[in-house]
Protein backbone atom coordinates (compact mmCIF):
# COMPACT_ATOMS: atom_id res chain seq x y z
CA UNK A 1 0.00 0.00 0.00
CA UNK A 2 1.41 3.20 -0.68
CA UNK A 3 0.66 6.63 1.60
CA UNK A 4 -1.43 9.79 -0.29
CA UNK A 5 2.03 10.54 -1.69
CA UNK A 6 2.64 7.31 -3.23
CA UNK A 7 5.50 6.33 -0.94
CA UNK A 8 5.47 2.91 0.12
CA UNK A 9 7.98 0.86 2.18
CA UNK A 10 8.65 -2.57 2.78
CA UNK A 11 10.56 -3.91 6.12
CA UNK A 12 12.19 -6.73 7.49
CA UNK A 13 13.40 -7.26 3.37
CA UNK A 14 16.50 -9.88 3.20
CA UNK A 15 19.75 -8.54 2.05
CA UNK A 16 20.96 -9.44 -1.37
CA UNK A 17 19.51 -9.01 -4.82
CA UNK A 18 16.17 -7.64 -5.43
CA UNK A 19 13.77 -6.73 -8.50
CA UNK A 20 10.75 -4.57 -7.63
CA UNK A 21 8.04 -4.03 -10.17
CA UNK A 22 5.33 -1.61 -10.33
CA UNK A 23 2.21 -2.36 -12.74
CA UNK A 24 -1.03 -0.75 -13.04
CA UNK A 25 -4.19 -1.51 -15.73
CA UNK A 26 -3.74 1.61 -18.09
CA UNK A 27 0.11 2.26 -17.63
CA UNK A 28 3.86 0.86 -18.74
CA UNK A 29 5.29 -1.36 -16.52
CA UNK A 30 8.42 -0.26 -14.41
CA UNK A 31 11.09 -2.14 -13.04
CA UNK A 32 13.71 -1.43 -10.90
CA UNK A 33 16.90 -3.77 -9.52
CA UNK A 34 19.64 -3.35 -6.57
CA UNK A 35 21.58 -5.08 -3.99
CA UNK A 36 20.50 -4.62 -0.37
CA UNK A 37 22.98 -4.47 1.93
CA UNK A 38 22.26 -5.87 5.54
CA UNK A 39 21.58 -3.40 8.42
CA UNK A 40 20.87 -0.56 5.03
CA UNK A 41 17.78 1.24 3.84
CA UNK A 42 17.40 1.19 0.28
CA UNK A 43 15.83 4.24 -1.27
CA UNK A 44 14.47 3.25 -4.49
CA UNK A 45 14.54 6.19 -7.36
CA UNK A 46 10.92 7.67 -7.68
CA UNK A 47 8.70 6.59 -10.16
CA UNK A 48 6.39 7.98 -13.04
CA UNK A 49 3.88 5.55 -14.63
CA UNK A 50 4.07 6.55 -18.30
CA UNK A 51 0.46 6.00 -20.58
CA UNK A 52 0.62 2.31 -21.86
CA UNK A 53 1.76 2.47 -25.62
CA UNK A 54 -1.65 0.69 -27.26
CA UNK A 55 -1.03 -0.64 -30.89
CA UNK A 56 -4.06 -0.25 -33.37
CA UNK A 57 -3.66 -2.77 -36.47
CA UNK A 58 -6.22 -1.40 -38.96
CA UNK A 59 -6.96 -3.65 -42.14
CA UNK A 60 -8.54 -2.80 -45.00
CA UNK A 61 -9.65 -5.25 -47.58
CA UNK A 62 -11.12 -4.57 -50.75
CA UNK A 63 -14.85 -5.78 -51.78
CA UNK A 64 -15.15 -9.27 -53.83
CA UNK A 65 -16.73 -6.76 -56.70
CA UNK A 66 -13.29 -4.21 -56.26
CA UNK A 67 -11.46 -7.28 -56.39
CA UNK A 68 -13.74 -8.64 -59.98
CA UNK A 69 -12.94 -5.03 -61.16
CA UNK A 70 -9.06 -4.85 -60.97
CA UNK A 71 -8.88 -8.75 -62.40
CA UNK A 72 -11.35 -7.29 -65.07
CA UNK A 73 -8.84 -4.49 -65.52
CA UNK A 74 -5.96 -6.75 -66.21
CA UNK A 75 -7.76 -8.82 -68.63
CA UNK A 76 -9.00 -6.13 -71.01
CA UNK A 77 -4.97 -6.09 -71.73
CA UNK A 78 -4.55 -9.53 -72.58
CA UNK A 79 -3.64 -9.24 -76.35
CA UNK A 80 -2.75 -12.26 -78.37
CA UNK A 81 0.76 -10.92 -80.06
CA UNK A 82 -0.44 -7.62 -78.30
CA UNK A 83 -3.28 -6.88 -80.73
CA UNK A 84 -5.81 -9.58 -80.85
CA UNK A 85 -8.22 -9.15 -77.57
CA UNK A 86 -8.01 -12.29 -74.93
CA UNK A 87 -10.08 -10.73 -72.59
CA UNK A 88 -11.80 -14.04 -71.69
CA UNK A 89 -9.57 -16.10 -70.12
CA UNK A 90 -8.67 -15.69 -66.73
CA UNK A 91 -4.81 -16.73 -65.66
CA UNK A 92 -5.66 -16.92 -62.43
CA UNK A 93 -7.73 -20.24 -61.67
CA UNK A 94 -9.26 -18.82 -58.07
CA UNK A 95 -10.45 -15.34 -59.99
CA UNK A 96 -13.44 -13.89 -58.17
CA UNK A 97 -16.72 -14.10 -59.78
CA UNK A 98 -18.09 -10.77 -61.82
CA UNK A 99 -20.99 -9.65 -61.04
CA UNK A 100 -23.90 -9.45 -63.64
CA UNK A 101 -22.50 -5.44 -64.20
CA UNK A 102 -18.73 -6.66 -65.03
CA UNK A 103 -19.91 -9.57 -67.48
CA UNK A 104 -22.36 -6.98 -69.20
CA UNK A 105 -18.61 -4.46 -68.75
CA UNK A 106 -16.44 -7.61 -70.33
CA UNK A 107 -19.11 -7.99 -73.52
CA UNK A 108 -19.06 -3.97 -74.32
CA UNK A 109 -15.48 -4.05 -74.18
CA UNK A 110 -15.28 -7.09 -76.81
CA UNK A 111 -17.51 -5.68 -79.26
CA UNK A 112 -16.04 -2.59 -79.87
CA UNK A 113 -13.02 -3.46 -79.75
CA UNK A 114 -11.28 -1.97 -82.82
CA UNK A 115 -9.55 -5.71 -83.46
CA UNK A 116 -13.16 -7.39 -83.41
CA UNK A 117 -14.88 -4.75 -86.18
CA UNK A 118 -11.57 -5.57 -88.19
CA UNK A 119 -12.01 -9.15 -87.60
CA UNK A 120 -15.88 -8.93 -88.83
CA UNK A 121 -14.61 -6.92 -92.10
CA UNK A 122 -12.48 -10.18 -92.77
CA UNK A 123 -14.87 -12.77 -92.22
CA UNK A 124 -17.36 -10.57 -94.50
CA UNK A 125 -14.61 -10.12 -97.38
CA UNK A 126 -14.28 -14.00 -97.13
CA UNK A 127 -18.26 -14.84 -97.12
CA UNK A 128 -18.50 -12.57 -100.77
CA UNK A 129 -15.52 -14.20 -101.89
CA UNK A 130 -17.30 -17.68 -101.77
CA UNK A 131 -20.46 -16.05 -102.54
CA UNK A 132 -21.99 -17.40 -99.04
CA UNK A 133 -25.32 -16.21 -97.98
CA UNK A 134 -25.85 -15.77 -102.10
CA UNK A 135 -29.38 -13.52 -101.95
CA UNK A 136 -27.18 -10.72 -100.03
CA UNK A 137 -26.12 -10.43 -103.77
CA UNK A 138 -22.54 -8.59 -104.78
CA UNK A 139 -20.91 -5.09 -104.97
CA UNK A 140 -20.41 -2.99 -101.50
CA UNK A 141 -24.12 -2.96 -100.62
CA UNK A 142 -24.15 -7.17 -100.65
CA UNK A 143 -20.67 -6.61 -98.29
CA UNK A 144 -22.15 -4.53 -96.19
CA UNK A 145 -25.24 -6.76 -95.65
CA UNK A 146 -22.73 -9.57 -95.07
CA UNK A 147 -20.48 -7.55 -92.73
CA UNK A 148 -23.51 -6.20 -90.51
CA UNK A 149 -24.95 -9.86 -90.50
CA UNK A 150 -21.44 -10.89 -89.25
CA UNK A 151 -21.07 -8.65 -86.80
CA UNK A 152 -24.59 -9.06 -85.08
CA UNK A 153 -23.94 -12.77 -84.93
CA UNK A 154 -20.53 -11.75 -82.72
CA UNK A 155 -22.76 -9.25 -80.82
CA UNK A 156 -25.35 -11.84 -80.24
CA UNK A 157 -23.59 -14.77 -79.38
CA UNK A 158 -20.92 -12.63 -77.27
CA UNK A 159 -24.20 -10.91 -75.39
CA UNK A 160 -26.63 -13.62 -75.00
CA UNK A 161 -23.37 -16.09 -73.88
CA UNK A 162 -21.19 -14.09 -72.35
CA UNK A 163 -23.52 -12.06 -71.04
CA UNK A 164 -27.04 -12.23 -70.36
CA UNK A 165 -27.80 -16.02 -69.64
CA UNK A 166 -24.52 -15.74 -67.08
CA UNK A 167 -25.89 -13.50 -65.05
CA UNK A 168 -29.26 -14.89 -65.23
CA UNK A 169 -27.49 -18.21 -64.41
CA UNK A 170 -25.32 -16.91 -62.44
CA UNK A 171 -22.71 -18.61 -64.00
CA UNK A 172 -18.85 -17.51 -65.21
CA UNK A 173 -18.56 -17.12 -68.55
CA UNK A 174 -14.68 -16.77 -68.68
CA UNK A 175 -12.33 -19.84 -69.74
CA UNK A 176 -9.96 -20.72 -66.91
CA UNK A 177 -6.42 -21.62 -67.61
CA UNK A 178 -5.19 -24.38 -66.34
CA UNK A 179 -1.43 -24.38 -67.04
CA UNK A 180 -0.55 -27.07 -64.41
CA UNK A 181 -0.39 -30.96 -63.85
CA UNK A 182 0.11 -33.63 -67.21
CA UNK A 183 -0.60 -32.91 -70.89
CA UNK A 184 -3.44 -35.46 -70.44
CA UNK A 185 -4.99 -33.78 -67.39
CA UNK A 186 -5.01 -30.49 -69.40
CA UNK A 187 -6.01 -31.56 -72.66
CA UNK A 188 -8.86 -33.11 -71.04
CA UNK A 189 -9.79 -30.30 -68.61
CA UNK A 190 -9.53 -28.03 -71.85
CA UNK A 191 -12.15 -30.19 -73.72
CA UNK A 192 -14.47 -30.61 -70.91
CA UNK A 193 -14.67 -26.73 -70.43
CA UNK A 194 -16.71 -26.55 -73.68
CA UNK A 195 -19.65 -27.94 -71.60
CA UNK A 196 -18.84 -27.39 -68.08
CA UNK A 197 -18.11 -23.90 -66.63
CA UNK A 198 -17.94 -22.34 -63.00
CA UNK A 199 -20.72 -20.80 -61.53
CA UNK A 200 -20.79 -17.54 -59.62
CA UNK A 201 -20.21 -20.12 -56.73
CA UNK A 202 -17.60 -21.11 -57.29
CA UNK A 203 -18.65 -24.63 -58.02
CA UNK A 204 -18.34 -26.45 -61.77
CA UNK A 205 -21.83 -26.90 -63.59
CA UNK A 206 -22.83 -27.77 -66.87
CA UNK A 207 -22.50 -24.55 -69.19
CA UNK A 208 -26.09 -23.84 -69.87
CA UNK A 209 -25.17 -20.24 -70.97
CA UNK A 210 -22.62 -21.48 -73.51
CA UNK A 211 -24.84 -23.94 -74.85
CA UNK A 212 -28.29 -21.94 -74.76
CA UNK A 213 -26.61 -18.94 -75.81
CA UNK A 214 -24.88 -20.29 -79.12
CA UNK A 215 -29.20 -21.69 -80.06
CA UNK A 216 -30.48 -18.53 -79.51
CA UNK A 217 -27.21 -16.59 -81.25
CA UNK A 218 -28.41 -19.03 -84.01
CA UNK A 219 -32.34 -18.55 -83.59
CA UNK A 220 -32.08 -14.91 -83.68
CA UNK A 221 -29.88 -14.90 -86.59
CA UNK A 222 -33.50 -16.67 -88.78
CA UNK A 223 -34.61 -12.63 -88.86
CA UNK A 224 -31.63 -11.29 -90.57
CA UNK A 225 -29.85 -13.87 -93.16
CA UNK A 226 -31.88 -14.17 -96.73
CA UNK A 227 -35.15 -16.27 -96.45
CA UNK A 228 -32.69 -18.99 -98.44
CA UNK A 229 -30.43 -19.30 -96.13
CA UNK A 230 -32.14 -19.28 -93.01
CA UNK A 231 -30.96 -22.33 -90.54
CA UNK A 232 -33.61 -24.54 -89.55
CA UNK A 233 -34.18 -25.89 -86.09
CA UNK A 234 -32.27 -29.17 -87.16
CA UNK A 235 -29.54 -27.29 -88.54
CA UNK A 236 -29.64 -24.44 -85.59
CA UNK A 237 -28.92 -27.95 -83.24
CA UNK A 238 -26.16 -29.10 -85.61
CA UNK A 239 -24.13 -25.60 -85.52
CA UNK A 240 -24.55 -25.54 -81.56
CA UNK A 241 -23.10 -29.00 -81.74
CA UNK A 242 -20.29 -27.16 -83.78
CA UNK A 243 -19.58 -24.93 -81.79
CA UNK A 244 -19.20 -26.58 -78.77
CA UNK A 245 -16.51 -28.37 -80.96
CA UNK A 246 -14.83 -25.10 -81.94
CA UNK A 247 -15.16 -24.07 -78.29
CA UNK A 248 -13.39 -27.10 -77.63
CA UNK A 249 -10.70 -26.48 -79.75
CA UNK A 250 -10.10 -23.22 -78.73
CA UNK A 251 -9.46 -23.77 -75.18
CA UNK A 252 -6.96 -26.35 -76.15
CA UNK A 253 -5.61 -22.93 -78.06
CA UNK A 254 -6.07 -21.39 -75.22
CA UNK A 255 -4.46 -24.12 -72.64
CA UNK A 256 -1.18 -25.00 -74.78
CA UNK A 257 -0.47 -21.92 -77.31
CA UNK A 258 -2.12 -18.58 -76.99
CA UNK A 259 -1.04 -18.00 -73.39
CA UNK A 260 2.47 -17.94 -74.72
CA UNK A 261 1.56 -15.26 -77.19
CA UNK A 262 -0.26 -12.86 -74.97
CA UNK A 263 1.18 -9.73 -73.52
CA UNK A 264 0.58 -8.70 -70.18
CA UNK A 265 -0.61 -12.14 -68.43
CA UNK A 266 -0.70 -11.75 -64.79
CA UNK A 267 0.91 -14.46 -62.17
CA UNK A 268 -1.48 -17.90 -62.04
CA UNK A 269 -2.86 -18.18 -59.30
CA UNK A 270 -2.62 -22.55 -57.48
CA UNK A 271 -4.96 -24.35 -59.52
CA UNK A 272 -7.86 -25.75 -58.20
CA UNK A 273 -7.52 -29.76 -57.61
Amino acid sequence: MTGDDGQFSFANVAPGPFHLTISSAGFATQASSGILRSGETYTVPQFALALATSLTEVRVLPTRNEVAEDQIKVQEKQRVLGVVPNFYVSYDHNAVSLTSKQKFELAWKTTVDPVSFGVTGVIAGIQQAQNDFSGYGQGAEGYAKRYGASYADFVAGTYIGGAILPSILKQDPRYFYKGTGSKRSRVLYAIATSVICKGDNGHWQANYSGILGGLAAGGISNLYYPAKNRDGAELTFENALIGIGETAGVNLLQEFVIRKLTRNVPSQGPASP
